[in-house]
């Protein structure tokens, strides 16, 4: 499942990019980091170094990413509403910063940039990404 679904991700991704819409938009960068993050937290949810309270936050992360209903639903506002699950799957890896030694985030990270930054970077922006309100609701599921 999580190989498919990441698979699906990047080319529905890659398509929205090359859109009007995705090279406009001032958060394509994030969505762009989608699916290497959802590839984050499935291996630390393997991981046996992480503790289980994170990982009931990290099994949450990723059913929000999968689930069809969210609060920016990608049925509606196409690969543009990834952008909740990208603000959620930052937070909770950011939560796992907090509370594990950043060797193993930093072991499991497929992408390119400097993932520790990245999820502090993602978690500042939250609420000018998504809207108080929005930031607010997801900060609330994993707390």
């Amino acid at each position: 499942m999580e190989h498919d679904f990441y698979q699906k991700l990047r080319t529905d991704i890659r398509k929205w990019l090359q859109t009007k819409t995705g090279k406009s938009s001032k958060w394509s960068e994030y969505v762009l980091l989608a699916p290497d993050l959802f590839h984050l937290l499935a291996k630390l949810a393997l991981d046996k170094e992480v503790p289980a309270s994170e990982k009931a936050k990290i099994a949450g992360a990723l059913a929000y990413f999968i689930s069809p209903i969210d609060l920016i639903p990608e049925a509606l506002f196409g690969p543009i509403g990834y952008l909740d699950d990208v603000a959620l799957a930052a937070y909770v890896i950011n939560s796992v910063m907090k509370n594990c030694d950043h060797s193993i985030v930093i072991r499991h990270w497929a992408g390119e940039q400097d993932v520790l930054e990245l999820v502090r970077q993602i978690v500042d922006v939250g609420a000018d990404m998504l809207g108080n309100k929005i930031w607010d609701k997801l900060k609330r599921m994993v707390t």
